[in-house]
Order: structure tokens, then C-alpha cells, then sequence
């Protein structure tokens, strides 16, 4: 008899402590947030459309340069504009890889939570011009 009355009251207690705990809902989202969320990432996306332009646009004047230079007969003219071919060449290429880099996390980096941004992937090496 002992052993059903002490079954009885470890049953109750177990059950006043599951009542006591109600399953946790998530917390409503605030709606200011959510704008605020949202007119970030339009603003993300506009910036990252107006790169792409500013890359291909870039890309397209390099293209000029490399061209202009089977013009140059000065030897001195044609190292200066070779370097400065290389420097424009170095950069357009940076900015084309954080771009895409950029494109390719979307959303990510806006700082959404429980997502994890992937590690970047490693620098391309620096292009050496022969001597």
C-alpha cells in the first residue's frame, strides 16, 4: 500500500511540474524590424547590381587599354601604360571577385541569424609579368 501512494505522489508531482512548463513559442516578429530588414536588403541588392555595372564597365575600359597598347612605339610610354595596365588589371580582378563573392552570400549578409556565412574563399594569385 505504501508503494501505490508513493507511485500516486511521484505521478502528481510530475505532472504539477510538466503543467508548469508550456512549450515555448517562438516571439512574434517585430514589424518595424521586419521593414527595417527588408529595406536593407533592397538597398543590398541595388548596391550589389550597381557594382556589377561598375565591373563590367571597368572591365570594358581595360579591355580599351589592353588594345591601346599594340599602338604605343615609345619603349618608355608602352612599360608606363603596361604597368598601369597590370595595376587597373589587379584591381577590376579584385573587384569582380568580391562582387560575386558578395552576390554568392545574398542575403547572409544582412546578418541573419542561425544562418552561418561561409569562410571566403582564398585570394587568386597576384599575376607577374614577365621581365
Amino acid at each position: 500500500m505504501k508503494m501505490k501512494t508513493f507511485l500516486i505522489a511521484v505521478m502528481l508531482t510530475i505532472a504539477q511540474l510538466l503543467s508548469g512548463q508550456t512549450p515555448q513559442t517562438p516571439a512574434p516578429r517585430n514589424p518595424a524590424r521586419a521593414e527595417h530588414r527588408h529595406q536593407m536588403m533592397e538597398m543590398h541588392k541595388q548596391e550589389m547590381e550597381a557594382m556589377k555595372a561598375d565591373v563590367e564597365k571597368m572591365k570594358a575600359s581595360l579591355a580599351q587599354m589592353k588594345a591601346n597598347l599594340a599602338t604605343i612605339k615609345d619603349v618608355n610610354e608602352l612599360d608606363r601604360w603596361r604597368s598601369n595596365v597590370d595595376m587597373w588589371e589587379t584591381l577590376v580582378s579584385h573587384m569582380d571577385h568580391m562582387q560575386k563573392q558578395m552576390e554568392s552570400m545574398g542575403s547572409g549578409m544582412m546578418g541573419t541569424p542561425g544562418i552561418n556565412m561561409p569562410p571566403a574563399p582564398p585570394s587568386p594569385p597576384a599575376a607577374t609579368k614577365p621581365e
